[in-house]
């Protein structure tokens, strides 16, 4: 298991192969078996494998090729809608309308995303996460049909890999270790932290692409500016909001 997560790779690129029924429940079996906050498990995935299904999703990830390709693609939710439902039944009344509810619910469903793709790496697939979710939150809500107290928050594409990429890179282990307190970075600690990431061929190509001085100015100027990040954070507020988990 160690080598299988310490030789990981995003896959993008997928076999026409298809995922068994049976091998995609078994791997949910597993991954529902994660652990969360106190045995609520406030979460639920919604499987998408027609392709008219994944062309309704498609813009709402950018159009990456991925969602298209790959044989299913994965929307795990934050899932508060099950347990008040429980809750109504029960002669209990719920207090989880609000943002700490929210923030328990999205930490169950990230751990059982990630349990998940550790399943699926396991049995030889390969996943590669969507980082847009959070950006088209309610166009993803709006297309999946999600009640009140359900937010989208990890998709995954899975499949059979077509090829086998390059390893991305990853900051050294000793740069994000703290040990009993947090001890801040220096200017020659972060230098040198990010050191072997500067020095990549790849990442000094994405800076003369850019037309950038550093590869730090890739970061903030073109991938993830300042008013994207605003204009998203307002979005997803919004959606939260409709959600029932802001008022």
């Amino acid at each position: 298991m160690l080598k299988i997560l310490q030789n990981r790779r995003t896959i993008r690129k997928y076999s026409s192969r298809e995922i068994d029924d049976v091998l995609l429940y078994e791997l949910f079996e597993a991954a529902f078996r994660t652990s969360n906050t106190g045995n609520m498990q406030l979460y639920s995935v919604v499987v998408t494998r027609s392709e008219d299904m994944k062309k309704k999703l498609s813009p709402f990830h950018f159009n990456q090729p991925m969602v298209m390709q790959a044989p299913v693609v994965l929307t795990f939710c934050a899932d508060l809608n099950r347990f008040v439902t429980w809750c109504n039944l029960r002669n209990a009344k719920p207090g989880y309308d609000n943002f700490q509810s929210f923030i328990t619910s999205a930490i169950d469903t990230a751990i059982a995303a990630q349990t998940f793709c550790i399943a699926a790496e396991a049995k030889g697939l390969g996943i590669c996460y969507l980082g847009t979710v959070t950006y088209m939150t309610q166009e993803i809500i709006e297309a999946l049909e999600l009640p009140k107290y359900v937010v989208p928050l990890v998709t995954l594409t899975v499949g059979y890999p077509e090829d086998t990429p390059l390893q991305p890179e990853r900051l050294p282990v000793e740069g994000l270790l703290h040990s009993e307190r947090y001890t801040d970075y220096s200017p020659e600690d972060v230098s040198r932290i990010y050191a072997a990431k500067e020095n990549l061929p790849v990442n000094q190509n994405y800076v003369a692409e850019n037309g950038k001085e550093t590869l730090a100015q890739v970061f903030t100027d073109v991938r993830y500016t300042k008013k994207n990040n605003e204009f998203f954070s307002s979005t997803f507020l919004e959606a939260l909001k409709k959600q029932g988990f802001l008022h």
